[in-house]
């Protein structure tokens, strides 16, 4: 079970989830996913303990919704589906509470460390020169339009006039290549 597809272990346990077999492909899914959800929520949410929480969410999710996996899509886009969605509801601020006994002028502001805001912002931009100088116009602007904008994928096909069958897709997924092994590129050199 080691070598077998991811889509072939969740056919196994759809099969018969109360075998020895399904059992051992649900177990074998899980183990190859566990630290790569871990790693993707610690970088959506950076904080440890929080991406821990998050990533054991994920998996339990994934796990009781094992059985109704059809396979239209690839498992690790939908158990990584699972995960956007848990971060993305982590992420969301909390609804405004009132406390009468919190003096507004001794409270600091969030986010006040000029020195952490200034190296935020130094990132932010290299990589958009980055982006600059390895992307296509039209991977930019897709990349933007999805990760700066949060516009589902089919309304960034729509915007970019793209007919084919995977619609953005395909260029995310290439400008997401090209940005990585730049980034890599870029730290070997610094290194």
């Amino acid at each position: 079970m080691k070598n077998a597809l991811d889509e072939t272990l969740a056919a196994a346990y759809r099969d018969d989830p109360e075998s020895d077999a399904g059992r051992a492909a649900a177990r074998e899914l899980f183990e190859r996913y566990r630290e790569r959800v871990y790693l993707w929520c610690a970088r959506r949410v950076r904080n440890r303990e929080e991406a821990l929480d998050l990533a054991q969410d994920v998996l339990v999710s994934a796990f009781r919704a094992l059985g109704s996996f059809e396979g239209r899509s690839r498992y690790s886009t939908w158990i990584f589906t699972i995960a956007r969605n848990r971060c993305h509801r982590a992420m969301r601020a909390p609804s405004l509470v009132r406390d009468d006994e919190i003096e507004v002028d001794d409270t600091a502001a969030p986010g006040a460390d000029p020195v952490e805001r200034f190296a935020r912002e130094q990132d932010e931009e290299r990589l958009l020169s980055l982006m600059n100088q390895v992307l296509e116009p039209h991977e930019r602007q897709a990349l933007w339009w999805r990760c700066i904008e949060r516009l589902t994928v089919d309304e960034v096909t729509r915007r970019l006039g793209i007919t084919g069958s995977s619609g953005a897709r395909s260029v995310l997924q290439s400008a997401r290549k090209k940005l990585r092994a730049a980034l890599e590129r870029r730290r070997m050199e610094e290194a």
